[in-house]
């Protein structure tokens, strides 16, 4: 429980962060968020974003004294990439670092330790977390070059952008698959990753569209399906004893 609203904090405020440094630039082109629309004044946001950074990090010490350290490089990963690196052809960097924190910081803090299985894990955590950075980015191409914003995407082309995100997805399916297979998971854990792993063929399907909103909506689902392929690796690891 205090691990999940530490994060929550943490994540909060990153994302809080993210809207504030996108603020002007999201003015008139998405008006969904509260920000641009004025519903939030700025100085709320800011509060918002030092409170629930302050909020994530008490309640990670509380949970275990080393966590914090994973939750600390997150929250740098995290910043650097909505202050810095967004704008950048380094702006897959911070998707690609951020991810693995994720089931190291939750492992960590439940259990104290590292499981070896988690050697293939981090890996494959790096590659979806890199493909989910082009996914998100081809979703605001149009977006990011009016704006004059240099990202991989702008650097790589959408074609290129869209078939290495395409192959590194396919890698990590291969593998995750893969690696529940071999180690004799429950058909339940391999029923659920192929669902998964389906899901993530849509949205690649939907990310080739030239419409700005169905690409929004094809990172969503990738990242959905990513989620839940990570979570029927877990648990059909876990019932092999291998975690």
């Amino acid at each position: 429980m205090l691990l999940g609203l530490a994060m929550f904090g943490l994540q909060a405020s990153i994302g809080t962060l993210n809207d504030l440094v996108d603020v002007e630039r999201d003015r008139g082109h998405k008006p969904g968020k509260p920000l641009p629309r004025g519903l939030v004044p700025i100085a709320v946001a800011r509060a918002i974003a030092v409170g629930s950074l302050a909020f994530g990090l008490v309640l990670s010490l509380a949970v275990r004294p080393i966590v914090i350290v994973i939750a600390l490089l997150g929250v740098v990963t995290g910043y650097a990439y909505d202050l810095r690196l967004k704008a950048s052809r380094w702006s897959w960097l911070p998707f690609a670092v951020g991810l693995p924190l994720l089931p190291l910081y939750a492992w960590l803090g439940a259990t104290g330790r590292i499981p070896g299985a988690f050697l293939v894990l981090v890996p494959l955590a790096v590659m979806g977390g890199a493909a989910l950075a082009l996914a998100n980015e081809l979703a605001d191409d149009e977006r990011d070059r009016g704006a004059g914003v240099e990202t991989s995407v702008g650097a790589l082309g959408r074609k290129r952008s869209w078939r290495l995100g395409a192959a590194l997805q396919a890698s990590v399916a291969l593998v995750a698959g893969g690696s529940l297979v071999l180690s004799g998971a429950p058909i339940v854990a391999l029923g659920v990753a192929d669902a998964a792993i389906a899901l993530t063929t849509v949205g690649l399907a939907l990310g080739r569209s030239r419409l700005p909103g169905a690409r929004e909506r094809a990172w969503e689902i990738q990242a959905i399906g990513l989620g839940g392929l990570a979570l029927a690796w877990l648990g059909g690891l876990a019932t092999r004893g291998l975690l």
